[in-house]
């Protein structure tokens, strides 16, 4: 479905650049009340952000087109994006938003939304939101009269509420009690949150990525760089590393050896970790297109069965609620379990591996190697906002030339990202050496297609 605005994770841009202006703000909030509100005995929504400085100016322009169409608002100010998730259910609001652009840098931001039932809004209520933001009806009709014009409040306790909400999934009556914890937070919308909740499990907690400055976040820190956790988690001797990204919904883990650990490898050992307790439902995982083969193999060899989905983990949640699963998430870090919530969640899923680890007797490095990856390679080629490399000819030929190289030996995925401008081409396969020749030469033909 072709939308204007939305993309794989809500709408997202460079901060103060369309779409991602006050105005459009304004608009945004004010089709979604039209949209999601009109029928509500509530009429309420919460609000959160993360620590980018554009955060303040989209808040404020949210509010006010909610509480022109009368609805009230309830900000929480910076905290992880499955928070608002949970608040938006446990608060009986219609809506739930979270202004982040995620693992993005601070000059970009994006807007999220959440239906009542905690969930990211299908491509059809957001197509609908569409329809309203560009009419010029909207700012005539649904108005509130003056004595409905909605309130707005601030909510005080939602960081310990969610430090609490975070501290039940963990088994009853156990704690982090021994093991040394590094966490990046990314200065992100968990710096407060996170190293709260470990801390009050009784570990011992090494923060880092916890001063946010409103132009820090995600920078050389956090999920997507994690050198210096590496090299932190080794300095310290600790147990284990956790890198959050910057609005928390996803992590990625260090072993103690400093060796980086990506979602797949977490899937992989609480899949494991799940079906040995059986409670994994229908012994099944959801991942999208992009996870490794090698993961796959695993769990087919192992009595599990791996389903796939578009990449974004909406989509990996739409495909746990249509069958029924409880387990899915991203090789990128989203974790998602339905038994606890209804996104991808770092934290969540951080505590999930801390309970194994504690209880298991073993290290990281040898619990969370669970599969041998088979080689894949994955590039980006950034292009110019509008073009469209991949419908040309000469892309196309190359996309054939490069399925038949890899025929049966290997999977190929070639898509422009939901999120950014740009192309990601990723190959996998048992001949490294096939596997990058493949990526390389696809990356040069669409380079040159792409100027």
């Amino acid at each position: 479905m072709t939308r204007t605005y939305f993309g794989t994770d809500g709408i997202r841009g460079r901060a103060n650049q369309h779409p991602m202006t006050a105005d459009i703000a304004l608009k945004v909030a004010m089709a979604t009340a039209r949209v999601l509100g009109q029928n509500s005995g509530h009429r309420r929504v919460v609000i959160g952000k993360d620590t980018r400085i554009s955060c303040y100016m989209l808040e404020q322009a949210l509010t006010a087109g909610f509480l022109a169409m009368g609805m009230d608002v309830v900000l929480t100010g910076p905290i992880p994006t499955p928070a608002i998730a949970v608040l938006t259910r446990s608060m009986r609001a219609d809506v739930g938003v979270m202004i982040s652009a995620s693992h993005n840098p601070f000059e970009d931001n994006g807007i999220k939304l959440f239906g009542a039932d905690g969930y990211k809004l299908p491509d059809t209520t957001e197509k609908e939101i569409e329809t309203w933001i560009d009419n010029p009806a909207l700012m005539n009709e649904g108005l509130a009269t003056p004595e409905k014009i909605g309130r707005a409040s601030r909510m005080d306790d939602a960081v310990g509420r969610m430090v609490e909400y975070a501290k039940g999934s963990f088994p009853r009556n156990k704690t982090l009690a021994g093991l040394k914890i590094v966490i990046d937070c990314a200065n992100g919308a968990a710096y407060k949150v996170a190293p709260q909740a470990l801390w009050e499990l009784e570990a011992t907690v090494i923060s880092m990525g916890v001063s946010p400055n409103g132009k820090n976040i995600n920078l050389e820190c956090g999920a997507t760089h994690t050198d210096a956790l590496q090299a932190r988690v080794v300095e310290e001797g600790a147990d284990i590393g956790i890198a959050l990204d910057g609005d928390a919904d996803r992590l990625i883990l260090v072993d103690e050896r400093g060796q980086r650990i990506d979602g797949d490898q977490i899937l992989a050992l609480l899949a494991t970790y799940m079906k040995s307790y059986d409670c994994l439902n229908h012994n099944t995982v959801v991942t999208t297109v992009m996870s490794n083969l090698g993961f796959e193999r695993y769990l087919q060899s192992n009595g599990m069965t791996l389903v796939r989905s578009a990449v974004g983990d909406r989509y990996v949640v739409e495909k746990m609620r249509e069958g029924g699963f409880n387990l899915g998430g991203e090789q990128s870090g989203h974790v998602v379990m339905s038994d606890f919530g209804t996104t991808g969640d770092g934290l969540m899923a951080a505590l999930q591996v801390l309970a194994v680890l504690k209880y298991s007797g073993k290290k990281a490095s040898e619990l969370l190697n669970v599969y041998t990856p088979v080689p894949q390679l994955l590039k980006n080629v950034r292009f110019t906002k509008g073009a469209k490399p991949l419908d040309k000819a000469e892309v196309q030929d190359a996309l054939q030339q490069a399925e038949k190289t890899l025929a049966n030996s290997g999977r190929l995925l070639v898509r422009a990202s939901g999120t950014e401008p740009l192309i990601r081409v990723m190959a996998e396969g048992d001949d490294q050496k096939m596997v990058e020749k493949v990526v390389d030469d696809l990356c040069d033909v669409i380079t040159k297609a792409a100027i």
